[in-house]
């Protein structure tokens, strides 16, 4: 056999076993761009605090409603937000906090996490304002027209009554609709196998 070829047929062997191993590392990607295995498993325990173990049911429960938070967060991106000089001027502002504290040290993983955590967040609520919360209140007329659609479901009340209620709903409404157009402009791609992984090992 050719040398040339066996050499090239290795190569070829070697890169996608280092691309499998790197998938590995990840839970999701969302175009392309991946969510840390570690992570999302940080984010899950920070709000899951006195769990033992947990099943791959509520794993990927949870993974879905992240990817939903991270699809958020990469519209933000998309519209700039992050390029923002208000934006920046917060970020610069918590982290100077945070290493004031010195109670967690710059070059850990979780200052990382705890950093990444808090720009995601603030993208995340000012994406929101814009495209939702900022939305609702100033389109009264939008909210009698829902209000007016849905009036069943507000046993016959009057729309100033109920104002804040539907306002609630109005706001899920949008968020619901704006979360599925937003499932189908990123490609989302979730790794089942690193998730059952994931799940075995806290049952460990």
């Amino acid at each position: 056999m050719n040398a040339s070829f066996v050499k090239k047929a290795y190569l070829v062997v070697f890169f996608i076993a280092l691309g499998n191993l790197a998938f590995a590392q990840y839970v999701a990607t969302i175009n392309g761009s991946p969510i840390s295995s570690k992570e999302f498993l940080w984010v899950y325990k920070k709000n899951h605090i006195g769990e033992n173990s947990v099943s791959y049911k509520e794993l990927e429960d949870y993974l879905n409603l992240y990817i939903n938070f991270k699809l958020k967060v990469a519209e933000a991106k998309a519209l700039g937000l992050d390029n923002q000089d208000s934006y920046k001027e917060e970020i610069a502002g918590y982290e100077s906090a945070l290493k004031a504290q010195q109670k967690i040290a710059s070059d850990t993983p979780e200052y990382n996490y705890i950093m990444n955590e808090y720009r995601e967040g603030v993208l995340m609520f000012n994406v929101c304002e814009q495209k939702i919360w900022g939305k609702v209140q100033e389109d009264d007329e939008q909210l009698k027209t829902y209000f007016s659609n849905h009036s069943k479901n507000y046993d016959g009340k009057q729309f100033d009554e109920i104002r804040g209620q539907v306002v609630g709903d109005y706001q899920q409404q949008l968020e619901a609709d704006w979360i599925a157009s937003l499932r189908t402009k990123y490609k989302i791609k979730i790794n089942q196998s690193e998730l059952k992984k994931m799940a075995k090992g806290s049952a460990n």
